[in-house]
């Protein structure tokens, strides 16, 4: 019989693509959808991968613990990835209780609401990169202390100890991915990767003339969503659960990021970039650098896309768009 997955944060960048991965796997997919007065398009990621159609979507939220135990029960799912969280940094600090709500306490619902319904699951949680902060070492491990500089962060960490404790606690098949930054076309235009690369496809396109960022000299390890999923996968098919940094040991800055971008689309960087102190964030995190040599060890993950790949594929997909979008 087909394995099945019930994924929160479904319609997300993850989400899409781990749908997407766990199809091709044979996998029936069940998704968590927030419910929202724009039914029709909060599923345009699923069908930019065209496996809309093939999930099946259910109306529960991170915040009610009783829609999520009624989800559980009725999908009675092998594999449980909770993706779901208010996940942008930047408002986290506009909307901090919002974000402790969401990306910390309905960290537990979820572990709840398998270990009441489905305990014999297991669960993957999306830990960040975000709650090293304020780097404690040069390589970050899972062994490397945590300092939280936001509440997104702080968030994230709570949902990190709280997948611990259960695992400890119960007895759960309960993972966390400390994952670095991945991106993809797929990425929401408030990150940084993805505003950088809308951003030039629209000034290549003449229809916009500058682009504003704030510190272009943050340094970070990206890598492509696609392949952090793969390792989410590989981490629920181990024995035994256990918590797993996933990133590519590479760290470039932003500057050198956009440089990627602009350069891809024939246009002089220097002509266009505007650093604009409105986009710092009140505490900066500088440096985050990746140590993934247990995910390659353990579950023998490599990533596959490097950054040029993966920034050159998100420029394209922005001008593809944006021509479709004129074209209306």
């Amino acid at each position: 019989m087909a394995k099945c997955a019930l994924v929160t944060g479904v319609t997300g960048q993850d989400g899409a693509y781990l749908s997407q991965f766990l199809l091709d796997k044979g996998y029936e997919v069940h998704g968590v959808i927030r419910r929202s007065s724009h039914r029709g398009v909060e599923d345009h990621r699923l069908r930019w991968l065209g496996i809309s159609g093939k999930v099946h979507l259910h109306d529960a939220d991170l915040i009610d613990l009783s829609s999520l135990l009624r989800t559980v029960q009725d999908v009675q799912p092998d594999e449980i990835y909770n993706l779901a969280a208010q996940s942008y940094v930047a408002s986290s600090w506009r909307q901090p209780i919002l974000t402790a709500n969401v990306t910390a306490t309905g960290v537990t619902n979820m572990l709840e609401a398998m270990r009441l319904g489905a305990p014999g699951a297991r669960f993957y949680q999306a830990s960040s990169s975000e709650m090293y902060g304020l780097i404690q070492e040069p390589m970050q491990s899972e062994k490397t202390p945590f300092y939280p500089r936001s509440p997104y962060a702080v968030a994230k960490l709570y949902g990190h100890w709280i997948t611990v404790n259960y695992r400890e606690s119960f007895g759960l098949h309960a993972s966390s991915g400390i994952l670095f930054n991945h991106e993809s076309p797929l990425r929401g235009v408030e990150f940084v990767t993805r505003k950088v690369t809308h951003g030039v496809a629209g000034i290549k396109l003449g229809l916009a003339k500058e682009l504003r960022l704030g510190n272009i000299d943050a340094k970070r390890d990206w890598g492509h969503a696609r392949d952090y999923v793969r390792a989410m996968w590989l981490m629920l098919q181990q024995e035994t659960p256990d918590d797993y940094v996933v990133a590519t040991g590479v760290t470039t800055t932003v500057r050198d990021m956009c440089r990627i971008a602009f350069d891809h689309a024939g246009l002089d960087m220097d002509k266009y970039l505007i650093i604009d102190p409105a986009f710092y964030r009140p505490a900066e995190v500088d440096v985050l650098l990746g140590d993934s040599s247990k995910a390659r060890r353990v579950l023998g993950w490599e990533p596959q896309i490097n950054l040029d790949q993966m920034i050159r594929e998100m420029v394209d997909a922005d001008l593809e768009r944006l021509r479709r979008e004129a074209a209306v």
